[in-house]
């Protein structure tokens, strides 16, 4: 038998959506402003398959947390290229090839998304966040538009805190 549903279930309810202009990331090194996009945390639950008989049953694996990436813009100054050399030399060194230890170029950062008045509607924690990809892009003499950075980063695990 069909349920009824309550009439007020079915009206109208004022809500504010979050949009994807509105956000901070907050990176140890890398002013917020000079963040064009970044992406939110991203995640797969790979699957395991139960065989018995002429049947499957399936469990959750592990999860993994997925790679986001980020763009910067590149102003001269304070110069977004400086800014994540910088993070790449804890990474890196590429002067005498000496490679940095996780407690040195592993950050915790921050995405805020914010509501229509500047307001903290949504908090994450990328723990554990380091660079595996970097862009610095393409000159060309014919295209005036402005220079920015690709990046992808990994992280260990994503915190929501509200």
């Amino acid at each position: 038998m069909a349920q009824l549903v309550d009439e007020s279930q079915l009206m109208y309810d004022n809500w504010e959506p979050k949009t994807k202009n509105r956000f901070l990331l907050t990176i140890d090194g890398i002013p917020s402003f000079i963040i064009k996009t970044a992406g939110r945390p991203k995640f797969t639950s790979n699957r395991i398959v139960i065989d018995h008989i002429n049947t499957q049953r399936y469990l959750k694996g592990k999860t993994v947390w997925e790679t986001i990436g980020i763009t910067l813009y590149d102003p001269i100054s304070p110069s977004g290229t400086q800014a994540t050399m910088e993070w790449l030399r804890l990474h890196h060194e590429s002067a005498t090839g000496r490679d940095g230890y996780n407690d040195f170029y592993k950050k915790d950062i921050g995405v805020l998304v914010l509501g229509p008045s500047g307001d903290k509607v949504e908090q994450w924690t990328l723990k554990g966040t380091f660079m595996t990809d970097g862009d610095f892009g393409d000159l060309d003499w014919a295209d005036d538009e402005p220079l920015d950075i690709q990046l992808t980063l990994s992280y260990d695990y994503a915190l929501l805190q509200y």
